[in-house]
């Protein structure tokens, strides 16, 4: 027969949202790595909050609602919470019963910030490392590091002169202008840099994501974020892998492709103990003359630098899935500072899909 229309269920519901997250549900094992890293967090937390005054917003819960921001490309932190008022699932994974009120727009922006300046995206992601079921997955000795473009949240409009001038038409006329970064910069977000991904490509306002991924699993191990220009992409290489040997107190490979085949590079990765298995760059240049590669055959003819190339490419999944599903393709804060806190959001959460299926098989 046919069923009763109602159009307002019963008053009461006694289901809670644990009843109605299904078992085998992805973020189940995600939400318990995250609660395993943020309980030994608690100390470090508790250093960024006064002993008294009007309770703010968990560090906890704030957390878990910006790694669901990234796990299904929320493109606001107001549609977040928009999201967050009427979605059981994501208030199961926050720690919000049905009845909890979600926090204002505002005040959940400024308590983020509390997080990005008390570095505590990266002590999660040292945290999540450094777990036991997820340091065992990990390479320490061999690694690959590559960069990708973040486009900036400012329109070419914004891209002015620094001294002022040429502002008549409100910068809506720009074509035919030779714009610089030395002499022009964004009016609403000086931080980025106009640059081109390659020949032919047109400029766009950008920032530069860098990450550093195990060649065991492809899982990102280390990120930061810089300005875009020409010598960004090594000079960050540099500095993470640096800090890479160190840990590990013995020498490490590093794949990277052509753009760091530079002989100043190269012979700065050999400095700091690190094997460069770089990608031969000997294209033809404009004068028809090949370029001669800073790698030869005493690293090309060892089986391990064919290894470190066919793994390299591991890293451009994680940039992959940051545009595509993350929220890495064109940020939504200004500032390098909150830029990066938002890139290595994306590495960690990127790990966090990994990891499960991983420790699974």
């Amino acid at each position: 027969m046919r069923g009763a229309f109602a159009d307002q269920g019963g008053l009461f519901s006694y289901i809670s949202p644990e009843a109605r997250v299904p078992a085998n549900h992805p973020l189940r094992k995600i939400r318990g790595l995250v609660r395993d890293v943020l309980s030994e967090l608690n100390r470090s937390l508790g250093r960024l909050y006064a002993s008294e005054g009007r309770p703010s917003i968990p560090p906890e819960q704030l957390l878990s609602a910006l790694l669901l921001q990234v796990f299904y490309g929320i493109r606001s932190e107001r549609q977040l919470m928009e999201q967050l008022d009427y979605n059981l699932l994501y208030r199961w994974f926050v720690g919000l019963s049905p009845d909890d009120r979600v926090w204002d727009p505002t005040t959940f922006t400024k308590n983020r910030d509390r997080l990005q300046n008390g570095e505590v995206f990266t002590k999660f992601m040292t945290r999540l490392l450094n777990h036991p079921q997820v340091k065992p997955l990990l390479s320490d000795e061999h690694f690959s590091v590559d960069g990708t473009l973040i486009e900036a949240w400012a329109s070419q409009k914004s891209f002015r002169p620094k001294h002022g001038s040429g502002d008549d038409d409100d910068g809506a006329n720009f074509h035919g202008q030779k714009r610089k970064n030395d002499t022009h910069a964004s009016t609403s977000d000086p931080d980025s840099r106009l640059y081109r991904k390659a020949a032919g490509r047109e400029a766009k306002l950008c920032y530069m994501g860098h990450a550093t991924t195990e060649n065991r699993h492809g899982l990102a191990v280390a990120g930061m974020v810089t300005h875009a220009n020409g010598t960004a992409e090594r000079r960050s290489s540099e500095i993470m892998l640096k800090a890479k040997s160190k840990v590990a107190s013995r020498r490490i490979t590093a794949g990277e492709d052509k753009a760091y085949d530079t002989a100043d590079h190269v012979a700065n990765l050999r400095a700091i103990n690190v094997t460069p298995h770089v990608t031969q760059n000997q294209a033809v240049t404009k004068t028809g003359k090949t370029r001669n590669s800073a790698i030869d055959e005493r690293t090309t003819r060892h089986p391990g630098y064919g290894m470190s190339q066919s793994r390299r490419a591991m890293t451009e999944c994680i940039f992959g899935w940051g545009k595509q599903h993350g929220t890495m393709r064109k940020t939504k804060h200004r500032g390098i500072a909150g830029v990066a806190a938002d890139f290595m959001l994306n590495l960690i959460a990127y790990n966090l899909i990994r990891i499960p299926k991983l420790v699974a098989a």
